[in-house]
């Protein structure tokens, strides 16, 4: 899991979103609205607008793009947090926690997860 994850608001562009998801190597950037947690955007989702000819990202908000959140609290157990991602086909689940968005865990880490079980199983 990526604690305190980058996010971005609703209102923001689409070219904001691109730029954070660029300049710190992500690809997943929940969306808040002060503490409220209102949806999810991907670099996906990004770029199958990027490739439309004559859009400008810079005057597409955010939340006309973004997808609801899927979002599990920080004691969730693994197991149960990647059957849900598999469950919904959700690259990623926002992990809440006592004061908002406390985390994001992608794909990617349920694969490094079972990679390491795997390992210790078979040390």
């Amino acid at each position: 899991m990526t604690r305190e994850p980058y996010s971005i608001a609703s209102i923001d562009s689409l070219a904001r979103a691109k730029q954070l998801m660029t300049r710190h190597l992500i690809r997943h950037l929940p969306v808040v609205d002060g503490d409220k947690l209102v949806g999810v955007i991907s670099d996906r989702d990004v770029a199958v607008l990027e490739a439309v000819p004559g859009i400008d990202l810079a005057k597409i908000e955010v939340a006309r793009v973004m997808e609801p959140p899927l979002a599990v609290w920080a004691e969730e157990p693994i197991d149960q947090v990647s059957a849900l991602m598999a469950e919904k086909k959700r690259d990623c689940v926002v992990v809440r926690g006592g004061h908002g968005v406390a985390g994001i865990f992608t794909a990617t880490d349920a694969l490094q997860a079972l990679a390491d079980v795997v390992r210790r199983a078979t040390a």
